[in-house]
């Protein structure tokens, strides 16, 4: 569950404040960092690679609630995969991220959503596969449909991005926060109507095609 803190009072009363913890995931050079770096600063710098994990944090103000993200950028570099699960523990989003010119990194996003379904159960965490580096779309080896449909049988969440030209990347955490926030509302108003809890809880997995 959210962290969730009180702000103080906007035009509508008492406005909450959720913080989530949102890890990126994928193999090394993907352009992990530097999608984080451009989200936080809106700059772009050419990363080197990360050394087990590195933390930003974010703040939406939104007309519902605001959120604080906290980010953690983990390592993409296959020694440190064994400790990654313990930055990802508590997670309540996850970014796959991938190389579009890279077909491997496109199957590596894979095995780390498999990771991600043995420690979480689908309702826990929002994940949103990420194929960034659109503007080498010369060099592209991995077709939007691919990573669309995948995402689509999976249940995730899908956008193509470059943090190189800062295209879409707002976006994706935009429609992260957005996705949280509704599971919110979700949860809000399934423990309000006690009885119909486990209807509601069905209808939602239909609706989000978690399952």
């Amino acid at each position: 569950t959210a962290q969730k803190a009180m702000s103080g009072t906007s035009l509508e009363g008492i406005r909450p404040t959720y913080i989530y913890k949102v890890v990126l995931l994928g193999n090394t050079s993907v352009g992990k960092s530097s999608l984080a770096y451009r989200y936080v600063k809106n700059d772009f710098k050419e990363s080197l690679p990360t050394v087990g994990c590195s933390f930003f944090t974010q703040m939406l103000n939104l007309e519902v609630a605001t959120v604080k993200f906290e980010i953690w950028d983990t390592a993409g570099q296959e020694k440190y995969h064994s400790v990654c699960h313990l930055y990802y523990r508590g997670a309540h989003a996850a970014l796959l991220v991938y190389d579009i010119t890279n077909k491997e990194t496109l199957n590596r996003a894979k095995l780390w959503l498999r990771d991600l379904e043995k420690e979480f159960l689908p309702d826990e965490i929002v994940i949103a596969l990420v194929g960034n580096k659109t503007d080498l779309a010369g060099e592209r080896e991995v077709a939007t449909e691919e990573g669309e449909e995948f995402a689509r049988t999976k249940g995730l969440l899908f956008m193509e991005t470059s943090a190189k030209s800062s295209h879409q990347v707002n976006d994706i955490f935009m429609a992260i926060a957005q996705e949280l926030l509704q599971r919110e509302q979700q949860k809000a108003s399934t423990s309000s109507r006690h009885g119909r809890s486990t209807v509601d809880l069905g209808e939602s997995r239909v609706r989000t095609g978690c399952c």
